[in-house]
């Protein structure tokens, strides 16, 4: 099982992570954002694969978008949720 376990050495973006994965680094979340932005995976896949909800997925999407990979770290989500949110709820209006 992947808890409390760091991306092993060699690991990139192109990797996906293992689906019974449970501590979500940078890099992991950024796999995922780049398989579903390439279509390797669909959203829906994703969610069902790792167990994550879509806002969880539009969020670290966001994060990358605004910040690039350093944006996926919990404390960087915690401290710019609001910025990250604020563009969901612009969009959603349009």
């Amino acid at each position: 099982m992947s808890f409390m376990s760091p991306p092993p050495p060699g690991f990139t973006s192109e990797v996906l992570p293992p689906s019974d994965t449970v501590r979500w680094v940078p890099s992991r979340k950024a796999a995922v954002i780049n398989a579903i932005n390439d279509g390797r995976i669909t959203v829906e896949e994703a969610c069902q694969r790792w167990r994550l909800s879509i806002e969880e997925i539009q969020l670290w999407q966001r994060a990358m978008d605004k910040a690039g990979q350093p944006g996926l770290r919990v404390t960087r989500v915690q401290i710019y949720r609001p910025l990250f949110e604020s563009d969901e709820i612009k969009v959603n209006n349009d």
